[in-house]
């Protein structure tokens, strides 16, 4: 018979066995990770004037800079339509003429429990806020980040940091907000101004400025950043211009073609806008414009994460690249200067017309539209018989259009609010369908515009209009993408049934990384294994991602291909191959060194710090895995989850009343969280105290009834507290609640058979026995009959 407190004991070590190499899914750490990083990389259009600085230290870019301004010359047309660009302002110096209205005269503005005090002193603007010590602190602005819908500012803080005040300006109201509306963050969180997720150096900085190095010393803690130019110069997306000058200067008249010069191709032009435009993981801190996005990325896919909707649609921040991946425009071959003024960043036409120039039946590969009988509504530049009217498209102002319903983007590009002012479209092209919105709770289109509607009023139009048109194989994927971010079981021969039918490789990644949790079944690894044969990158990559479980099963089929996927042609499916094989590789090889390269990417972060910490668990290095956990519970000091994933390692090293410490914290952070109950419940049980056991894992009932593993170790605590009654109480409430888990009445058995009760001892275990006929235990303790 096992021990009863054998059955209790293990579980808090064995609970989630190595820690997950990516957060936990729901966590607040996690949806915080992904709005800041979302919020930060690209966060709106910037103001006037430039800071053009020529970098002179010797960890700066290795190319030869010539600065925007050496452009105007001979290219005066580009220059004049990129000067005043989003991207020309994507970070800017303090402008009197643009920045005195935002600070004087001195004002006050509420947010949550906190006050933001704005003035101007001798022309330099002030902001107070909550600072770092709790009391209201004052900042003089270093910076502009952002000028259009709205404007942070950067000030500066010890270790070379720059930070981005939450407190933020409207120019258009001339009001002051906060991003994040009233969450009312404190210092000390992640998230707060003071925090590393609106660290300049590591969230910002890349994406606003030319030739950006971070420099981030680990030894220190400390950055030692330095640019080229403020804002998103030529050479950030033409790279080094100075030896095309020098030429010019020498031969420019002889009529010969430029040997510096190489012409983009339309995939790099993609990819470099991409390495922004994308919510994405950074490998190398390195991209140049010219080389491929997945040599230097991992881009956000659609997974079992919340940071896309199950039919591609944005959720979190998640910009416009990576919902653009999984269009069909995309496939068709599509790409972001067919649409976009590459100097201007605007469409290059206005409105429908930027759409019906391709689907006015002129090409073979776009279906032909006629916006008004698709829309069903009024469309500006048509009769109602769908027939082109006289206008002016040079006067074409969308801001005085009144049919909006009609246009193009506000169907399948629905857009999407964040920072409180930035409203972003969705670059997926999805179709809406309201009958995902009342299955699954996906929005639709109609009822973003018509707020006054329900989404029955939705459903009856739009089966009125598109009837049967609208059961499309996206719907049918959405409905399954669903089903496996639940970790429904049945999802994953379903998985394996659309994946050869699926045409859209971006679609097929999602798929492979959706089936990881069955990734330890034959056939699933099977498939898996065959896509890292696949000629798209971004699947192969996903592929040796979800593999991993086989790895752990020891699957030696499954090891192999991964180790020829550690030979791939693309960087990112290198890394993901030597991730899921880091317990085997050996230091100093070429996939690790990448692998080790990417992690150190990310190491001023406290997620970066978390998968240095799973790297070492896999390596058997727990001590300096500890470390790096330790430093991320210290860089986010209010993340429950950091600190449970601490806790588990800690309970690993035999360090149990440090783990009760980690896990009491988390509780005090999150305490409607039943898991967090849970697992301080079992790690009281391992100190040997009972009661604490008891109190905790009765919290984590009350707050979670359905919590079965809650009620099974509730149960056995009681019984070993001399509550046997009680005991078998809540392990039947865990029967009921998972009756096809044997060792929940084999449970009840043991305690029945000790307090005397043989008949009902024996009956409970020929109950376990029909659940499982191979349950050892239970046979043997019927041997006792």
């Amino acid at each position: 018979m096992v021990a009863l407190e054998n059955v209790l004991g293990t579980n808090l070590k064995s609970w989630m066995g190595e820690c997950p190499s990516r957060p936990i899914r729901r966590n607040g750490f996690q949806n915080a990770l992904q709005f800041f990083i979302a919020l930060l990389l690209c966060c709106a259009a910037a103001g006037c004037n430039r800071e053009e600085k020529r970098a002179t230290d010797p960890s700066q870019p290795a190319f030869a800079f010539a600065g925007s301004a050496s452009c105007r010359e001979c290219h005066r047309d580009t220059f004049e339509q990129w000067h005043g660009s989003h991207h020309q302002l994507a970070e800017r110096p303090i402008d009197p003429q643009l920045d005195s209205r935002a600070f004087e005269p001195e004002r006050r503005f509420q947010h949550g429990s906190q006050s933001v005090r704005v003035f101007l002193s001798n022309n330099v603007p002030w902001i107070e806020a909550i600072g770092l010590s709790g009391k209201p602190e004052v900042h003089a602005v270093a910076r502009v980040l952002g000028h259009d819908p709205l404007r942070q500012f950067l000030v500066e803080f010890p270790g070379g940091r720059l930070q981005a005040m939450e407190a933020a300006y409207d120019p258009h109201s001339n009001n002051w907000f906060n991003v994040f509306g009233n969450e009312d963050r404190q210092p000390g969180e992640w998230g707060h101004w003071t925090g590393r997720g609106l660290n300049w150096n590591s969230m910002c900085a890349s994406c606003h400025n030319t030739g950006l190095q971070r420099n981030y010393s680990a030894a220190s803690d400390s950055y030692h950043t330095r640019f080229l130019e403020n804002g998103v110069g030529c050479e950030s997306c033409h790279g080094s211009m100075q030896p095309h000058n020098d030429w010019q200067k020498q031969f420019g008249k002889s009529g010969r073609p430029d040997p510096s010069l190489s012409k983009l191709t339309r995939v790099q032009t993609q990819d470099y806008c991409g390495s922004c435009h994308s919510r994405r993981s950074d490998l190398t801190g390195q991209f140049k414009a010219g080389e491929a996005f997945l040599d230097h990325y991992s881009p956000a896919l659609v997974d079992a994460s919340e940071t896309y909707y199950a039919d591609g649609q944005v959720r979190d921040e998640d910009f416009e690249f990576g919902s653009f991946l999984g269009s069909r425009m995309h496939a068709k071959g599509v790409t972001c200067i067919d649409c976009h003024n590459p100097h201007t960043a605007k469409t290059i036409l206005p409105g429908n017309f930027l759409c019906i120039r391709c689907h006015d039946g002129s090409r073979s590969d776009a279906p032909k539209i006629d916006p008004v009988s698709h829309s069903r509504h009024k469309v500006f530049g048509y009769s109602t018989e769908g027939a082109m009217t006289n206008f002016n498209l040079a006067a074409y102002d969308p801001a005085t259009i009144k049919e909006k319903g009609g246009e193009c983007v506000n169907c399948h590009m629905p857009q999407t609010t964040y920072m409180q002012r930035h409203r972003r479209h969705d670059h997926g092209f999805t179709i809406p369908d309201p009958l995902l919105t009342r299955e699954l709770g996906i929005p639709n289109a109609c009822t973003r515009c018509h707020q006054d509607k329900d989404v029955e009023w939705a459903i009856h139009h739009s089966s009125d209009w598109y009837g049967e048109r609208l059961n499309r194989p996206t719907r049918r994927r959405a409905r399954l993408i669903a089903q496996a971010q639940q970790l429904d079981p049945q999802a994953a021969p379903q998985l394996l049934a659309w994946l050869p039918k699926e045409p859209l490789p971006y679609w097929q990644a999602v798929i492979a990384g959706l089936l990881e949790p069955w990734a330890g079944d034959g056939n699933v690894s099977a498939t898996l294994k065959s896509l890292l044969q696949h000629t798209n990158a971004l699947v192969r990559a996903s592929a040796a991602r979800a593999l991993e479980p086989a790895v752990h099963a020891r699957n030696a089929e499954v090891v192999t291909a991964l180790r020829q996927a550690l030979k791939d042609s693309q960087r990112n499916v290198r890394v993901a191959a030597a991730w899921s094989l880091r317990a085997e590789r050996k230091p100093g090889s070429r996939a690790d060194q990448e692998l080790r390269a990417s992690l150190e990417v990310g190491a001023d972060q406290p997620l970066g710090q978390m998968q240095l910490g799973n790297y070492f668990i896999a390596r058997g290095d727990l001590q300096t895995a500890v470390s790096h956990f330790q430093k991320a519970v210290q860089w986010d000091q209010r993340s429950p989850a950091i600190r449970q994933q601490l806790a588990i390692l800690l309970s690993q090293l035999g360090r149990p009343h440090e783990a009760v410490e980690q896990l009491q914290a988390a509780c005090r952070l999150a305490p409607s969280d039943a898991n967090y109950r849970y697992e301080l419940g079992l790690a009281h049980n391992e100190i040997g105290d009972l009661s604490g056991a008891v109190r905790e894992l009765s919290a984590a009932v009350k707050l979670d009834p359905r919590l079965a593993m809650g009620w099974y170790n509730l149960g056995l605590a009681q019984h070993a507290m001399g509550q046997s009654v009680l005991g078998l109480e809540s392990l039947a409430h865990a029967e009921r609640l998972e009756p096809a888990q044997a060792r929940i009445p084999y449970a009840r058995a043991t305690i029945l058979l000790q307090i005397g009760q043989r008949n009902e001892a024996f009956a409970a275990a020929r109950r376990a026995l029909q659940i499982d006929p191979s349950h050892a235990e239970s046979r043997a303790l019927l041997q006792l009959q």
